[in-house]
């Protein structure tokens, strides 16, 4: 069992020696000539502009509500 376990760690060891990672591009440059994006002069607009409060108006009978509420009014 030691010689398994010494034969799968030493086969492990070696072959994280023997690897060599080929080193990544440069892409700096590349992204410089790619990016051509323009920035557009968009003035700030309040998400709240529009927004109207709507509290409760209390309980009501939920099948009076339906009725307003239904296509045919």
């Amino acid at each position: 069992m030691k010689i398994q376990l010494s034969i799968g760690a030493s086969a492990l060891i070696l072959g994280a020696c023997a690897y060599e990672p080929t080193p990544l591009p440069v892409v700096t440059s590349q992204q410089a000539v790619m990016n051509t994006a323009v920035a557009s002069p968009i003035a700030h607009q309040d998400p709240l502009a529009g927004y109207t409060y709507r509290g409760p108006t209390g309980p009501r009978d939920w099948r009076s509500v339906n009725q307003e509420q239904s296509e045919g009014n």
